[in-house]
């Protein structure tokens, strides 16, 4: 490695939100170096809900198709979400019958899932073709900033060798247990820790069990424990998540103290609810399940982004979407004031804009974990469930934090709306890299900005406004301005 590196955005972690982040940054005409601790990018099938916003955002970089057809090589799609008291026993309820029913209207996208293993490696081929450099097995080791940036120095674990990074801004994507935001003092809220609990990764022909139910996940309640499956194609692969034992109402939530290769395997069998399947366990993940978010986005020059932001259990798969929803809303703003395009105060929104929305999104895992799987908890107090579409596509920057998208109606702050158009697109699809007015019939005000003129009959009464108003869309596809001819400068 050279001895000093010079480049826009220093991003620590190269994960699923990372990697994001270096894709965005890239989709916007901004270099950056990602370094990454891991020698390579996710081994464990993790975050496997890509939400319908998310899916969004990667069509916008052209790497939307490419998710679809890896996930249906290794999930059923449109499978449903469901309660179980074991994988062969009775059911309990069903959450979601489908996981895309009653919803293709809102997007051009579905909800998909697919792992991190194999969903990491597409968004780090598309980065690098936008020009991020990514280094893996490499560290930062140490860091400090100044008025005018961060300069931070790097280590490979292999060989030894050593630089220095000089960045005019940092995004530490290092996740739930984040060097960066430790070291810079800033401190967690919300509900603390409330279980340390395991993932067993596993093989073994579970297929017979499924009895032809298309299953995406499966909630396991039982006595014995409680926790969910993910299956994978051909059925003869999976994990298990582990976040309470025993008693319901009085449970043991340190499922990792202890642990050993027969009581894992107890737990599998008494998952499944039978034990005269060959399955063997290949790994065992420890982690933690919490709901925080950090009190504050920014320190500086300096952006959290993903868990090192916000952590929650993954009841709702909120988690990594929030995430790659954050790098788009950062990317985007340090793109405009890296170019001279914005004053840099515009990178103070990014905390006021994301902080709220991932609180909610926390209380709203927290919420589904407490009513799903953790009755005992609903004594402290939690949220009541919002609809799964005011948490992925509902979720506003105005004051008003969430709304349903049928109701949002192109009203500023709110994520602008689909609309198939008579070329075979979507209005979604004409925005992504600057920012564009999308116009009824009858406009006539003059701009410098894109104009998309818009014919189809429904486009004014989707966007709240007249044949003749408009609306003004960011980069990041949320509502501007709305109004009557020209919109302010931006």
């Amino acid at each position: 490695m050279p001895d000093t590196i010079e480049v826009p955005v220093l991003i620590v972690g190269g994960s699923l939100v990372g990697m994001s982040s270096a894709m965005l940054l890239g989709h916007y005409g901004v270099g950056s170096l990602v370094v990454e601790h891991h020698r390579g990018t996710a081994i464990h099938p993790r975050a496997a809900q890509i939400t319908q916003r998310t899916m969004e955002i990667f069509r916008t970089v052209g790497v939307e198709q490419i998710v679809r057809r890896r996930s249906a090589e290794q999930f059923v799609q449109d499978g449903a979400i469901m309660g179980v008291e074991s994988l062969a026993g009775k059911e309990i309820a069903y959450y979601i019958a489908n996981l895309n029913e009653g919803i293709r209207d809102l997007s051009p996208c579905e909800r998909v899932f697919i792992s991190q293993s194999l969903l990491e490696p597409l968004l780090k081929q598309r980065a690098e073709e936008l020009g991020a450099d990514l280094r893996f097995a490499t560290e930062m080791t140490s860091f400090e900033q100044d008025d005018t940036g961060v300069t931070a120095h790097i280590k490979h674990r292999d060989t030894g060798e050593t630089a220095t990074v000089r960045a005019r801004y940092m995004i530490a994507a290092d996740g739930a247990h984040s060097r960066v935001r430790d070291r810079l003092r800033i401190p967690m809220q919300g509900r603390g820790v409330f279980s340390n609990s395991i993932t067993i990764y596993f093989r073994g022909d579970v297929g017979p069990l499924l009895r032809g139910r298309n299953l995406s996940v499966i909630y396991v309640i039982n006595p014995i424990l409680r926790g969910f499956f993910r299956i994978e194609i051909p059925f003869t692969s999976g994990f298990l998540a582990v976040i309470a034992l025993g008693d319901p109402e009085h449970p043991n939530t340190d499922v990792s103290a202890g642990l050993t290769d027969q009581s894992c395997l107890d737990l599998l069998h008494a998952a499944l609810g039978v034990d005269d399947i060959p399955v063997k366990i290949e790994d065992v993940m420890r982690w933690q399940s919490e709901a925080n978010t950090a009190e504050r986005f920014r320190e500086g020059n300096i952006f959290l982004a993903g868990d090192s932001a916000h952590v929650m259990p993954p009841y709702g798969g909120f988690g990594g979407n929030t995430g790659v929803q954050d790098a788009q809303n950062l990317a985007w703003k340090l793109a405009s004031v890296l170019q001279g395009k914005a004053a840099p105060e515009l990178l103070d929104t990014y905390e006021r804009e994301r902080r709220p929305v991932g609180e909610f999104t926390v209380e709203q895992a927290y919420s589904r974990y407490v009513t799903r799987t953790a009755p005992y908890l609903a004594s402290k107090g939690f949220q009541p469930v919002a609809h799964d579409m005011n948490v992925e596509l509902g979720y506003c920057y105005d004051g008003q934090l969430h709304e349903h998208p049928n109701e949002s109606k192109g009203r500023p702050g709110s994520r602008a709306p689909h609309l198939w158009l008579s070329e075979g697109c979507s209005t979604l699809d004409l925005l992504g890299r600057d920012y564009v007015l999308l116009a009824g019939p009858q406009w006539n005000g003059i701009t410098d900005i894109q104009v998309h003129r818009i014919t189809e009959p429904a486009f004014p009464a989707a966007y709240g406004i007249t044949p003749s108003g408009a609306v003004l869309v960011r980069p990041d596809g949320f509502i501007a301005w709305r109004g009557e001819g020209a919109p302010p400068l931006v």
